[in-house]
């Protein structure tokens, strides 16, 4: 059996150790992960009240196709996900994944980009206490937990909670 692919979409802004944690975490349990963002080259991470460390784009947005990929990861921080959910082609990728039943994990505010594709609607969630009357606006049923898995949507709250949100990717990969 071929190894697995998992996409990681991010942009400049992502929360730090949801992006980096479960990328390491996955390519530990033996998976092949790329970092996808809009633009080929690096994109810089968000870490406490500051910009993080940079990560190396694996493949440019445009350059990306939902049907290579087995899973899809999206972390948080603020600045990300609000850029990308007004990025048509980023928008687009999620839902794919969306449509076809493909692992979709999204962790903190990177639950909206569940919401701007459609992919929160009559779903059980969960992300940062701001996002929920987003996602409970666009169709989603929210609550409170580390991790909340309904069908191939994963979605979790908070950087405490990275060991049980990628447990959740690999478990839906297995």
């Amino acid at each position: 059996m071929s190894q697995k692919k998992i996409a990681i979409l991010a942009t400049d802004g992502f929360e730090q150790s949801e992006l980096v944690d479960p990328r390491d975490g996955l390519k530990a349990a033996g998976f092949h992960v790329d970092v996808i963002a809009p633009e080929a080259g690096r994109i810089r991470g968000w870490k406490g009240k500051d910009w993080g460390d940079e990560v190396e784009v694996d493949l440019a947005l445009g350059d990306a196709s939902a049907d290579d990929y087995d899973a899809l990861v999206l972390p948080g921080g603020v600045i990300n996900p609000d850029k990308l959910r007004i990025d048509e082609a980023a928008v687009a990728f999620v839902a794919a994944f969306d449509r076809a039943g493909k692992p979709l994990a999204a962790i903190c505010h990177g639950p909206w980009l569940l919401v701007q594709s459609g992919a929160a609607k009559d779903r059980d969630v969960t992300s940062w206490p701001s996002v929920r009357t987003d996602l409970e606006n666009a169709g989603g049923r929210w609550s409170d937990r580390e991790v909340v898995v309904d069908g191939h949507v994963i979605t979790s709250r908070k950087p405490d909670d990275i060991p049980a949100f990628t447990k959740a990717v690999i478990d839906a990969l297995a």
